[in-house]
């Protein structure tokens, strides 16, 4: 099955994934502006009258960028919506995206058939974050138009099981659109991604380095200066399982090698996520694909990166296929 005309004649077959508190208007602009798709959660906008505002001001500037690139457009961007049903701002969330008629919608901890037939009523494309096969099913069945698979080493609330074996499998019952999440931030990550089965990479904390990213320095430096080995797996901050970086769980005063269980029950999103636990301030969220990145820079220069990478890749398999 062919990719929606949304998700064509990207410059990457790429998607930088939406990251709490990290991602906003100046980052997806500049993902856009590099020709992959940018996105971000909607409950980074605070209070909800700024979602409007970055809105405005993303669909604005994209269009000023185009009437001057008319041989280069900029890809289209997504708005991240949690679906769980703490995130009491879902309605105001879901009529903001209808009003700019946001072109794509990713959701996630939830499948909701009315938000898909919403953002299908202008034209609008969604696609549902999945860990295992009964999600993506059910996400199917409540009218996705896609999947995002996401894998073992995945930043932020990761699955557990391979990509091999996810994109496998979806692959099964499932033709259309198919991201990859998980350890991803080398371009020859993205054409591994597509051998695999998917259509696109899908990579998120290799931009938390990036200069347009709403990260502390220490966090981004973090990202350079550590690897896979500095991340660990666990649901203790936010009910869900995730990765995130050990040297700022330790800072926070817990010990990585001992954190007990959260139960899931207490999960919360409710005006933008579990503040007083402040989960996602105070510990950093990160995949284990971070030890391509070796130096804090400017989002276009790593999207040129990655496509340099990406290209010699591909040349390499088909040199070692023909050679």
């Amino acid at each position: 099955m062919a990719l929606p005309p949304i998700l064509q004649n990207l410059r990457l077959p790429l998607i930088g994934s939406p990251m709490f508190i990290v991602s906003g208007p100046d980052l997806v602009i500049e993902q856009c502006k590099a020709g992959i798709v940018g996105s971000f959660p909607a409950l980074n906008a605070r209070p909800e009258h700024v979602l409007h505002e970055w809105l405005d001001r993303i669909t604005t500037e994209l269009a000023e960028y185009d009437e001057k690139n008319p041989e280069r457009p900029s890809a289209p961007f997504a708005v991240n919506q949690i679906v769980h049903k703490s995130n009491n701002r879902l309605e105001h969330d879901v009529e903001a995206c209808v009003k700019f008629k946001v072109p794509i919608v990713i959701t996630s901890l939830g499948a909701r058939e009315d938000l898909n037939e919403a953002i299908h009523s202008y034209g609008g494309i969604t696609l549902h974050d999945v860990i295992n096969l009964f999600f993506a099913r059910k996400a199917l069945e409540k009218g996705a138009d896609g999947l995002i698979a996401v894998a073992s080493g995945a930043g932020g609330h990761a699955g557990g099981l391979s990509p091999f074996a996810l994109i496998q499998e979806i692959r099964e019952f499932f033709d259309g659109p198919l991201a990859l999440s998980g350890s991803m931030a080398h371009g020859g990550a993205i054409a591994a991604a597509q051998a695999m089965g998917a259509d696109l990479a899908y990579i998120g904390s290799a931009f938390i380095a990036m200069d347009e990213a709403n990260a502390v320095d220490g966090y981004k430096d973090a990202i350079v200066d550590y690897g896979a080995e500095d991340i660990v797996y666990t649901n203790l901050f936010t009910g869900v399982h995730g990765n995130y970086l050990k040297p700022s769980i330790e800072a926070a005063g817990l010990d990585p090698d001992n954190l007990p269980e959260s139960d899931p029950s207490k999960m919360n999103f409710g005006s933008g996520g579990n503040q007083d636990a402040k989960a996602w301030k105070d510990i950093w969220g990160c995949g284990q694909g971070i030890g391509a990145i070796k130096k804090r820079m400017k989002t276009a220069d790593y999207v040129d990166q990655l496509e340099a990478e990406y290209e010699a890749a591909i040349t390499k398999l088909v040199e070692s296929r023909t050679g």
